[in-house]
């Protein structure tokens, strides 16, 4: 339990520097300069109004300075990190598991704000998210559907060599599909109903789950997006046709919930 309090700490300091990058990478901007402000007066926020959640309550959700609304985002962020970080060392123990978990959380939870506020998918957080998959892939267990292929094929493939294997197919077949699909509603449709940061952001999950997590995470993602997405639709009355739905946002709550169990779906 200690453990996972700790993990609930870090958490709510890794939400609150994805707060700065769910802001700053959609518009160009550096993480690192200028240092955290407010973004109506420019103020430069003190240490004891960046402390995560705290400082928000402290301040009633304003800036101690010119008195602007801060973004209910903002501690939603911290909270959601800190919760998945508690959940998944709760869960799986101080283990490299564990931590590789936390990564795909964090790097979820800035995907599902960042697209559905400004319908970007930073190739920071889909790219080198990818990168980190297929490298935690040779330390740590990943589902082996594609060994269980090529066995068939008599490839044979056990431990490290399985896992990476899985890793980088389970990137590219999901994220090769998605792209396929996007084309084909365009050269049908003549207008894009797809974009590359979704096709990205598949291909992430899958080197972080496998083929077969992010086939769900697929399935989940898009029966999420239709029925939420059209409801929405309808009920503010916008234009179907016109109406920019944050795909991206609902591929990553589906690849939070396929993670989160993980135990149950996939075949570790």
């Amino acid at each position: 339990m200690i453990e996972a309090l700790l993990a609930l700490l870090f958490g709510l300091l890794i939400g609150s520097f994805l707060n700065v990058c769910i802001y700053r990478w959609p518009r160009d901007l550096s993480v690192v300069r200028p240092r955290s402000h407010c973004i109506a007066c420019e103020k430069t926020i003190t240490w004891r109004d960046n402390i995560p959640l705290v400082s928000y309550l402290l301040l009633r959700g304003r800036c101690r300075y010119c008195g602007a609304r801060i973004s209910l985002r903002y501690p939603a962020v911290e909270l959601v990190t800190g919760l998945l970080f508690f959940y998944f060392v709760w869960t799986l123990g101080p283990t490299l598991a564990a931590l590789k978990m936390c990564v795909l959380a964090a790097l979820l939870v800035g995907l599902m704000f960042s697209d559905l506020e400004e319908r970007i998918l930073p190739d920071e957080l889909t790219l080198g998210g990818t990168a980190a998959g297929i490298v935690f892939a040779i330390f740590t267990p990943m589902p082996t559907l594609v060994a269980l292929f090529l066995s068939l094929a008599q490839v044979h493939l056990a431990g490290r060599g399985a896992w990476i294997v899985e890793a980088v197919a389970g990137a590219a077949l999901p994220a090769l599909f998605l792209w396929f699909a996007g084309w084909v509603y365009q050269r049908l449709r003549h207008r894009e109903g797809l974009g590359l940061g979704d096709v990205k952001l598949i291909a992430m999950v899958g080197s972080f789950l496998g083929l077969t997590g992010a086939l769900w995470t697929l399935i989940a993602g898009s029966l999420a997006g239709s029925v939420i997405g059209y409801g929405y639709i309808r009920v503010t009355g916008k234009d179907a046709s016109t109406y920019e739905l944050p795909f991206g946002t609902f591929l990553a709550i589906a690849a939070l919930a396929i993670a989160m169990f993980a135990k149950t779906i996939l075949p570790w």
